[in-house]
């Protein structure tokens, strides 16, 4: 269910009509069939109508767009032309989404206009919108911090101002945007913020610009919506292209979105799955506003059937005929799984969520398991039987919708003339003219065997080979065994450290920093080398050769809420043991104490920081970081 769609009537709950809303918006409300609004709703119209500020918590998919858009256009003023309302979102397309809603809820108020206003779009168009005059702005913090820039913008006259999915601007780094709009709207501005979480920033935020808001609260008795099935499917990731084309073939489905993790895999596998005949696009940050708006439009109108995209690109996203997402890459965090499958089962709808999880991923998934409190089913791959049942029904139609038409009559007396010619039945023939019909989409395939559904837990001791070990007598000394490499995939790469300002002060994960930077610099985590981590920075072994214009992209790129600012680590940097605190002063250390040859740089990982002293090592002295976080 979308935030602008409500729940069928319920016979105890109250109505719209008692709300207070105003006599225009009621009729608007009456017209898209809205009875009983939903608990959001319920709780958050009364507060916004006595012109109270707001705190909510509510997950997506609760109607929350109605919550605050219903009240604040009740409150209007249709003669001023200034902006009254200004709307805050994460993505353009939440933007767009929103200001479709505020359109479709004001359609009996004269003279209404409401711009959205996000980045990747033409700004002289959106300049001439501001200059006519639009009494509801929706827009992308960093965009409307442009307009505000220019002057363009006038927040003055500002009634309202709302934050929608605010923990969602935080995780993008948006938030000090944020804090800048809100220090220049008026003090008596009414303010409403809406989070699916509450981060401690948040918090921040809103006892800052919000003072003794109003809060609300709506528990979710399950993180996801019941009617979507849910379901996983055990792949190596290297099968994972294979086993996708197999489930899109057996799957009915409508419309699709396929997550993956990063831009480049988006075209990746959109230009894979046409090669195979799938009407397939991409969707991603890289494409212009235009042609995003394009990509969805056509998946609107039947024109596309599935599309492959980013967490960030598909935010918002909202098309009826999504009955199946899947997911090719499992997500950082258990909110953005949530997010992902909302994309289906929308406004009473039954929907189909697929996750693809390798075997080194299963943590995540009873993970994801936890958080949304529903079990995901294990699924098996589809079998060469099940794929050939599906072609040979698809070709079947295909013949009966052309069989009988006057187009086949010639081909029918050439097909007779044939068989007599030759002496052979017209079956024979027929059967002919199917295989070389079918050679390049085989109705029998013979597929190669995918290993999937591994187990997910240890296998148990009785069942485990025992191995042959040597007598201890000879058994080589520990000294003289050959070493393993614990990361194959970097031997003979030259690798550079670098420092990145964020640390354990920061609440972080080795993980947390490998997400970050695989995604932002498209490189493959295995290729992310050792990471250590201190109060107040970190290290990360990284290949040589970095461009310098993707260093300067990593400087800007946030790990939670911080910059990353990375740049290369000084040889010469003295470096305190892994997790513990750098001296407070160096005139605290002797001056003439002399300095070991393991000091520095050699100190961490229990090694000794100044030749003499052992250091105690920490038990997240030895972090490493994971292959596929």
């Amino acid at each position: 269910m979308s935030d602008t769609e409500q729940t069928p009537a319920e016979a105890t709950g109250p109505l719209f009509t008692s709300l207070g809303l105003a006599d225009p918006i009621l009729r608007a409300v009456a017209d898209l069939g809205y009875e009983s609004p939903s608990p959001i709703q319920a709780q958050s119209i009364p507060v916004l109508l006595a012109g109270r500020n707001l705190l909510g918590t509510a997950q997506t998919g609760t109607g929350k767009t109605a919550a605050f858009a219903l009240p604040l256009l009740s409150q209007l003023d249709e003669q001023q032309r200034s902006p009254q309302i200004l709307v805050l979102t994460p993505t353009r397309e939440l933007a767009i989404q929103v200001a479709e809603a505020f359109q479709t809820y004001a359609r009996y108020l004269k003279q209404f206009h409401v711009l959205p206003i996000y980045g990747g779009s033409d700004i002289r168009s959106q300049l001439k919108g501001l200059q006519r005059g639009a009494q509801v702005i929706v827009g992308t913090p960093g965009r409307v911090l442009d307009h505000l820039r220019r002057n363009s913008l006038d927040l003055r006259q500002l009634r309202a101002l709302v934050l929608d999915e605010a923990d969602e601007m935080l995780r993008m780094g948006f938030i000090d945007d944020v804090e800048t709009i809100l220090a220049k709207t008026p003090a008596s501005c009414q303010r409403a913020l809406f989070s699916a979480t509450m981060p401690q920033q948040i918090k921040r935020v809103a006892n800052t610009y919000l003072g003794d808001a109003e809060q609300i609260s709506i528990a979710a008795k399950t993180r996801t919506v019941e009617r979507i099935s849910q379901s996983y499917l055990g792949i190596k990731h290297h099968h994972k292209m294979d086993a996708l084309t197999r489930i899109l073939e057996v799957e009915e489905f409508d419309g699709m979105i396929i997550f993956v993790r990063t831009k480049s895999a988006t075209t990746d596998i959109a230009d894979k799955l046409e090669a195979r005949g799938f009407s397939a696009a991409a969707l991603n940050g890289d494409l212009t506003q235009a042609l995003r708006e394009k990509t969805i439009d056509k998946l609107k109108r039947n024109q596309l059937d599935i599309i492959v995209a980013t967490d960030v690109a598909a935010r918002g996203l909202d098309v009826e005929r999504i009955s199946h997402v899947i997911n090719y890459d499992i997500p950082y965090d258990n909110e953005s799984y949530v997010h992902r499958i909302g994309r289906t089962g929308r406004a009473g709808r039954e929907g189909k969520a697929i996750l693809f999880v390798t075997p080194k991923e299963q943590r995540m998934l009873r993970s994801i398991e936890k958080s949304t409190r529903q079990p995901i089913t294990p699924m098996n791959l589809p079998t060469n039987a099940e794929v050939s049942g599906q072609r040979v029904d698809q070709f079947s139609r295909q013949l009966l919708k052309v069989i009988g038409s006057e187009e086949t009559a010639p081909f029918l007396n050439f097909l007779t003339q044939f068989s007599q010619e030759n002496e052979i039945s017209i079956e024979d023939a027929a059967a002919a003219l199917v295989w070389m019909a079918q050679k390049d989409r085989p109705l029998f395939p013979r597929q190669e065997a995918l290993e999937s559904n591994f187990s997910s837990g240890k296998p148990d001791r009785a069942d485990k080979p025992r191995r042959e070990r040597p007598q201890r007598e000879e058994r080589p000394r520990r000294d003289d065994r050959p070493k393993r490499d614990s990361k194959p995939a970097l031997a003979g790469v030259d690798m550079v450290t670098y420092r990145i300002e964020v640390g354990h002060n920061d609440q972080i994960k080795p993980s947390n920093i490998v997400g970050a930077i695989a995604n932002e610099a498209d490189i493959e985590s295995q290729y992310i080398g050792h990471i250590k981590l201190y109060d107040e920075f970190s290290t990360v072994e990284l290949p040589a050769g970095m461009p310098d214009a993707l260093l300067q992209h990593l400087q800007k790129v946030r790990v939670g809420a911080k910059l990353m600012r990375i740049s290369p680590l000084d040889k010469n940097a003295v470096l305190p043991s892994a997790g513990e605190r750098p001296p407070r002063s160096p005139s605290k250390r002797p001056a003439n104490k002399p300095q070991g040859k393991n000091s520095g740089a050699r100190g961490y990982g229990g090694k000794p920081d100044d030749g003499n002293r052992p250091v105690k090592k920490k038990k997240y002295g030895k972090l490493k970081q994971r292959g596929n976080d």
